[in-house]
């Protein structure tokens, strides 16, 4: 093989593996957009809320995407059951006033723009005022394909008690 030839195979060589490599990657995703109402408030929640509620699916969690999230509104005097979540849950206020509450500790108000971090396995309630209504964005990490764990309602005594 002469110099030249040699010096060739050197350039050309890198450039023929970088191409099949390259030829081999995957495919680039897309982004993607959920339109505004192309989701439908999901139905059959009673055993898990107490008061009239409605939650609105924003994003599931797919492949190995761990994230979820809702839009969630409770109406004055609505609530959650008692519950806890495996990997936590962000509560982003957008409109109205409610309470949240993890067990042993104080009620907390919360306002539109307040973001409530709840961390892993902490037991708590979250939901409307008893005279406002409140709607907040939910997200939540699955952990071995769990968001969360539900538990009992949250009776009247508890939901009153500040």
């Amino acid at each position: 093989m002469s110099l030249t030839s040699f010096r060739l195979a050197c350039v050309t060589l890198p450039m023929l593996v970088a191409g099949y490599v390259h030829a081999q990657e995957p495919q680039p995703v897309q982004i993607t957009v959920a339109k505004n109402g192309s989701q439908l408030p999901m139905t059959g929640l009673e055993p898990y809320f107490k008061g009239d509620v409605r939650v609105e699916p924003l994003f599931a969690a797919k492949g190995e995407e761990r994230a979820a999230g809702a839009t969630v509104t409770f109406e004055p005097g609505s609530r959650t059951n008692w519950h806890t979540h495996p990997v936590g849950q962000t509560l982003i206020v957008t409109s109205g006033m409610g309470w949240v509450k993890q067990e042993g500790e104080a009620r907390l108000e919360i306002h539109p723009g307040d973001v409530v971090k709840i961390p892993a396995n902490v037991r708590h309630w979250h939901g409307a005022t008893s005279t406002t209504a409140m709607t907040h964005i939910a997200i939540q990490e699955a952990k071995a394909g769990n968001v969360v764990k539900w538990l009992e309602p949250v009776t009247k005594a508890q939901y009153e008690k500040k």
